[in-house]
């Protein structure tokens, strides 16, 4: 009986803790792109329409389908690119080590003047709150900022 309890409460541990490995914090280097800008009217990379809301990932740190949750949006990842996957612009504007080793996610806006007023309105450094598919908006019961936030449809037509 002794042994079952331990179990049980290692289980409760190891639960939380892949609970915690879920949803997590990242620190980003954010660029912008815009309809017209190579994009055409799909994603690349999922075939979802791009619309605002959307943002490009490295899928093979961030999967598609996961919330990407920003100080002022929640966006979800449908799209990659050669310069997000290459971490390019987070490589060349790095102050330190920190900033040149951080992700690079492409957010997208209909039009160049929404992307380009809101990169100048903006860190192009931030940090981000990754929320995989299919996972709870909370974590410990404390709200994730902007996690509810409605995003646009993501399946193909």
């Amino acid at each position: 009986m002794r042994c079952l309890i331990t179990f049980l409460g290692f289980a409760v541990l190891l639960a939380q803790a892949m609970a915690a490995a879920r949803e997590q914090p990242l620190l980003a280097r954010v660029t912008v792109y815009w309809r017209g800008e190579g994009s055409g009217e799909r994603a690349c990379s999922t075939g979802a329409r791009l619309c605002e809301g959307h943002c490009a990932v490295d899928p093979g740190k961030i999967p598609f389908g996961s919330r990407v949750v920003f100080d002022d949006a929640c966006c979800v990842a449908v799209d990659s690119g050669s310069a997000v996957l290459s971490r390019k612009a987070a490589r060349l504007s790095g102050r330190n080590s920190r900033e040149r080793n951080a992700l690079v996610i492409d957010r997208f806006f209909e039009t160049k003047s929404k992307a380009m007023a809101w990169a100048e309105t903006h860190p192009h450094f931030m940090t981000v709150w990754i929320i995989p598919p299919g996972s709870a908006s909370t974590q410990d019961g404390v709200q994730r900022p902007n996690a509810d936030r409605k995003v646009a449809d993501v399946s193909p037509p």
